[in-house]
């Protein structure tokens, strides 16, 4: 079982309205941290379940999570100041592959997905595609651009950069541009129209699930998720298979 440890909170910042952007010190988790893994987080003494976070970089022995205030536990844990101690288990869960034969890869992100996708961002070349809702909801565009070949960001409002989803954006740019792997996080509209588009060129994709969890080490069974295999091999957990699937291994449910 991966230990918990009380880390110290030594950077916050509310990023937009409702986001907050939290560092913490761990030179374990530091350096053990793969990209696409998550952490499991104490919110508080007013939440009994932990809260899974994706870290969103990892290096120099500090670990860095991204978070959108959603329920009761994220609005305690908002609450942190710099210098308190946060109790956190981690790192879990099975990450992105990364391949040395992958040449030509594109990262797709969509809301509050984009933070899991920030560190293999640093870590692989690639061109990245950013949605989000609207122009106040746009984040991390400067970030990406500073690790990243291209940033495409869109809205869906089209109140900024590419107007539309950004899986069409991504559709377009490859009749265009070879790919041998997409990397994927969002919500699971996105994660569907990013899975056919893949399915229908032929592409190889990882997609990161958000899943509601319990325990977070596979013992609860709370966040399974339907694959495409028959028999006792029919659903996988999460937390511990994944977050990341290869998306023909999974069945994407709303």
């Amino acid at each position: 079982m991966k230990k918990v440890e009380n880390c110290k909170l030594i950077s916050k910042t509310e990023i937009i309205d409702g986001i907050f952007d939290f560092v913490i010190e761990s030179e374990d988790i530091s350096k053990e941290a793969q990209c696409g893994q998550f952490l499991h987080i104490n919110c508080g003494d007013s939440t009994f379940l932990r809260r899974p976070i994706s870290i969103c970089d990892a290096e120099n022995g500090k670990v860095r999570f991204i978070f959108e205030v959603k329920g009761k536990g994220t609005e305690e844990l908002a609450k942190k100041e710099v210098g308190d101690y946060i109790d956190v288990m981690g790192p879990l869960g099975h990450g992105f592959e990364i391949k040395d034969s992958v040449k030509n890869a594109v990262i797709i992100g969509g809301g509050i997905g984009v933070f899991p996708l920030y560190k293999l961002a640093k870590n692989i070349n690639a061109d990245v595609f950013l949605g989000f809702r609207s122009k106040d909801r746009v984040v991390m565009e400067d970030e990406f651009n500073d690790v990243s070949n291209m940033v495409i960001v869109g809205t869906d409002d089209g109140s900024y950069g590419y107007n539309g989803y950004i899986a069409s954006a991504m559709d377009q740019y490859l009749d265009s541009h070879k790919c041998d792997m997409i990397y994927s996080c969002g919500p699971m509209p996105m994660l569907k129209a990013v899975k056919k588009i893949a399915e229908s060129r032929g592409i190889k994709c990882q997609v990161s699930l958000e899943q509601r969890m319990g325990c977070g080490i596979g013992a609860c069974l709370v966040c399974s998720c339907e694959t495409n295999k028959e028999g006792t091999d029919r659903y996988a957990k999460v937390c511990t298979n994944g977050p990341v699937f290869y998306s023909e291994e999974v069945t994407l449910n709303d």
